[in-house]
């Protein structure tokens, strides 16, 4: 009778799991873990995220995106932070009206790569960059955006900083993130799900045994709604809002780069 590759206890598990852990909660080694696991889980990343959020993320993105404003300047250039599979890059340009051109930064080079046929050359352009660091000049984005990834920055205030310096005045900043629901029913089912549910699916189809017990944890340790409002009006932005999306699961914010 063969033996299993992996025992049921395995030591590794428990390390990945510790670096889970404290990844989540904005250790030393976050931004090495996080480029790590969404470099390890590209190929099956859209699968999840739709069958795991039983779609609800696409009226998501397109909420997000309408908070965007790009009306004001449908030619202009407009980045998509932590931008993934290009998701809300795909979705931006596809959209009626829209004739400008995204640039979809992301650090993992995997994810960028699994989302390349979604776009096209000419109005989206994958840059593999670090949120922290942009390559992009001062005042030259017309607008910025990120979708599930503001809790993945290994310095979340340094990051609102770093868009605000690439932002042109008057540029609005959207960010789309899971939160967690103030009722306590909800939150109740909700933490079953992210942290029972979520693992067991996500770990199966990725293969990766950690990487969807990351996600509840972070949510866990990112800022409620008021302190990250807070913490955008820090960093300078102005006229800064937001709103809670399906009873609280998941909440929009949006500040500006002062004229």
């Amino acid at each position: 009778m063969q033996a299993s590759a992996r025992p049921p206890h395995d030591p590794r598990d428990e390390r990945d799991a510790a670096r889970a852990g404290q990844a989540a909660a904005g250790g030393s080694g976050k931004r090495e873990y996080v480029r790590e696991i969404f470099e390890q889980i590209a190929p099956s990343y859209d699968l999840l995220n739709h069958l795991l959020s039983l779609n609800v993320d696409r009226a998501w993105r397109k909420r997000a995106i309408a908070s965007l404003g790009w009306q004001r300047r449908p030619t202009g250039t407009y980045i998509d932070l932590c931008a993934g599979t290009l998701d809300v890059a795909a979705a931006l340009v596809g959209t009626d009206g829209f004739s400008g051109r995204v640039v979809a930064a992301d650090f993992a080079e995997a994810m960028l790569r699994a989302g390349r046929e979604k776009v096209a050359p000419r109005a989206a352009f994958p840059v593999v960059a670090d949120a922290l660091r942009l390559p992009i000049e001062d005042s030259t984005m017309a607008g910025a955006i990120v979708a599930f990834g503001a809790r993945n920055l290994a310095d979340l205030d340094a990051g609102l900083r770093e868009v605000l310096r690439v932002l042109e005045p008057g540029g609005r900043f959207v960010i789309l993130e899971f939160t967690t629901p103030r009722d306590a029913i909800v939150r109740a089912l909700y933490h079953l799900y992210f942290r029972r549910v979520l693992p067991l699916i996500g770990g199966a189809i990725s293969g990766h045994r950690t990487a969807y017990r990351y996600l509840p944890e972070s949510v866990a340790h990112f800022p409620a709604e008021e302190e990250l409002a807070a913490r955008m009006r820090a960093a300078g932005f102005a006229a800064v809002s937001w709103r809670s999306l399906t009873m609280g699961i998941a909440a929009i914010h949006v500040g500006e780069r002062p004229r």
